[in-house]
């Protein structure tokens, strides 16, 4: 049956998602060339889960992204940062993240965690927007800035910016089929 605006859950329910790779982008803004060009590209992600506790701020969250389906639509740039000069994608094919905290905000949550690139573990943060919910399950909207020289990637200084912006976008649909509640 499907569902309309007016009988979609209000509050998150608890239990284990599974982040919908096919549904769900990570997309990054960056700067080239001494900050005169901007750069726009995608990551493809592999996998991830979301756990949603009883109490919202004991909730967790999973993911893995393919680090060599980086693209900004550029053969040449891709396959420079591809290479073991910046993410190393043959010896290190996966970016992972894994959260250790969340904290409530007046618009949503930060959800803190741990990011390894390219065997470099490092704590980032995430701006998270308040959830969505859709009829498959629920939509997180977040952002975050990646400084690259946190995970030993310093090569080209100037020609290549220091900061990256991510900006998810990711539905979680319930793990075990069949949103919980119904």
């Amino acid at each position: 049956m499907p569902h309309t605006s007016d009988d979609r859950p209000t509050t998150l329910a608890v239990g284990t998602y599974t982040i919908d790779a096919g549904r769900s982008t990570i997309a990054f803004t960056t700067r080239h060339f001494f900050g005169l060009g901007a750069v726009r590209g995608t990551f493809d992600l592999t996998s991830g889960q979301v756990h949603v506790a009883a109490e919202p701020t004991q909730s967790s969250a999973t993911a893995v992204i393919d680090a060599d389906s980086f693209s900004t639509d550029s053969g040449t740039r891709d396959r420079v940062v591809r290479s073991p000069k910046y993410l190393g994608t043959a010896a290190h094919p996966h970016i992972a993240f894994a959260s250790n905290a969340v904290q409530s905000t007046d618009t949503g949550y930060v959800l803190r965690g741990e990011l390894t690139v390219k065997a470099t573990t490092r704590p980032i943060e995430l701006t998270v927007e308040q959830p969505e919910f859709t009829a498959d399950g629920i939509r997180f909207r977040a952002t975050t800035r990646i400084d690259r020289y946190a995970f030993g990637i310093t090569v080209d200084k100037g020609m290549t910016a220091r900061h990256l912006t991510l900006s998810l976008d990711i539905l979680a649909v319930p793990a075990v089929g069949g949103i919980p509640g119904d």
